[in-house]
């Protein structure tokens, strides 16, 4: 009798929300099958720092799984997959399905960009008897995160014939790394005097890269030269290369497990190759969709989505477009509109650290599952593509269907947080969209934390999403 429910209690279960059972889980199989998934997961991480090593990196992957470049002029049957390589810096995957394609396609679209700081033009200097590279930070970070930690640089140089060079140094074992200097707390009163976002300047973001003089009594700035002349002989480049270079300066951390239970990862980038993997994990499994699947991987996000390789261009439009016409000539803009897209990218965790950030309510919650975001934006929703009640519905009956371990969230308190994704440009496709990722823990810092059953949650959404009917 003791163990019988009052019918309050049985009510509650049957009309109240409970968010606890929405999302959190103590399944051993679900965990230790977190735990494997993450483990690949973590390698990508470290292998794919920048936009153009997670495509090539997608690339190698997806050629393995039986994906070929795409050509507009080649007829393509269910099952058929195909890859298109925005100019090495944006993806699309495309699975062909059973549906005719007018019924429209089911897209993911995550981002593999992250924040991080970009040599300028001319970066190389000496001062001081000391060599260092100026930067250009790129995206929303906190400047004063990145002095006094070991980074690494990676990117390519063309050089004016064409030859194009890919650097990576600072990840291997026995490389060196590069670091911002900062200013010791002896010397620093009027440092510390500063607003918290100026604790490091713009400009203070010089990346120490040498101090060894070339042995010449004759030459000037003999330590900037000696490092040109180490550059040269390694890369075979001379100064002006930096001129038609892309390259940044990124942690040079390993992902690592967090915590005695080793539930968490810390990495750098997170924000969103996060979603990116789990979405590319999706893609590459489901091998005979209903819907032809989408799976795009966008560059630039962090910076509003503008230029060729962000979504705020028209080459998703095109090759949707495209894709059409190659399967039975249908117009794109018809596809489109009988699309729906799950817009791939990551929601800020409740840190009880900084609880008073977020309302309590209606933000997401580490270990509690993939977060489903109706709409971002900030204010008085700017900016954003609010999911509409019916696509609300959909997704719901999606991931309970599943059995996924979901939740929903907000990016912060109403006139306090605030942020965009991708949705926005894809919504302004005419196609239903709705946010859907990770909940993150330090979102933009060099070491960003995840919930490992939250990554396997987000892929086993993805997956449903992908392979429904």
């Amino acid at each position: 009798m003791e163990n019988e429910k009052s019918t309050g209690e049985l009510l509650q279960e049957k009309l109240l929300l409970n968010r606890k059972n929405m999302g959190m889980t103590n399944d051993d199989d679900a965990e230790q099958a977190a735990q494997a998934f993450c483990e690949p997961y973590k390698g990508f991480l470290d292998r794919c720092k920048t936009e153009r090593e997670a495509v090539s990196e997608i690339v190698r992957m997806a050629s393995d799984a039986g994906f070929r470049e795409f050509s507009r002029h080649t007829a393509y049957r269910p099952g058929d997959r195909v890859y298109y390589n925005n100019r090495g810096k944006a993806l699309i995957l495309a699975t062909i399905g059973t549906r005719p394609i007018v019924d429209g396609v089911r897209i993911m679209a995550s981002h593999i960009d992250s924040p991080r700081l970009d040599l300028k033009p001319s970066p190389l200097y000496e001062e001081g008897q000391i060599a260092l590279f100026k930067t250009h930070y790129y995206g929303g970070i906190k400047k004063y995160q990145w002095g006094a930690i070991p980074l690494a640089l990676h990117g390519v140089i063309v050089k004016k014939d064409g030859e194009t060079l890919t650097v990576a140094i600072g990840e291997g074992e026995g490389d060196p790394v590069f670091t911002v200097t900062d200013l010791l707390p002896h010397l620093a009163q009027e440092q510390m005097k500063r607003p918290l976002s100026q604790g490091l300047k713009g400009e203070e973001l010089n990346v120490l890269v040498g101090c060894r003089p070339f042995k010449d009594d004759k030459a000037s700035e003999k330590v900037k030269l000696n490092i040109i002349r180490l550059l040269n002989e390694k890369y075979g480049i001379v100064e002006a290369d930096f001129l038609s270079a892309e390259l940044s300066v990124v942690p040079a951390f390993k992902a690592r497990d967090i915590g005695f239970d080793r539930s968490m990862i810390g990495a750098y980038g997170h924000d969103d190759r996060v979603c990116a993997y789990t979405s590319l994990m999706a893609a590459l499994e489901v091998s005979a969709p209903s819907y032809t699947t989408v799976t795009v991987f966008a560059d630039k996000e962090e910076t509003g989505s503008d230029g060729n390789t962000g979504l705020h261009s028209h080459y998703l439009k095109f090759f949707i477009k495209d894709l059409a016409s190659a399967l039975g000539g249908f117009a794109g803009h018809e596809v489109l509109s009988n699309s729906t897209c799950l817009s791939a990218d990551v929601n800020a965790a409740f840190d009880p650290t900084f609880g008073d950030t977020l309302e309590k309510r209606n933000c997401a919650y580490l270990n509690y599952g993939v977060v489903v975001t109706q709409y971002t934006g900030s204010g008085g929703k700017y900016s954003t593509s609010q999911a509409s009640a019916e696509f609300m519905a959909q997704v719901r009956r999606t991931l309970d269907g599943a059995q996924v371990s979901w939740q929903t969230g907000e990016l912060g308190k109403v006139d306090l947080g605030g942020g965009g994704t991708v949705a926005k440009f894809i919504a302004a496709l005419d196609v239903d969209v709705v946010d859907v990722g990770v909940p993150v823990l330090s979102m933009h810092s060099p070491f960003e934390v995840v919930s490992k059953n939250d990554v396997y949650a987000t892929y086993q959404a993805f997956k449903a999403y992908a392979s429904e009917a």
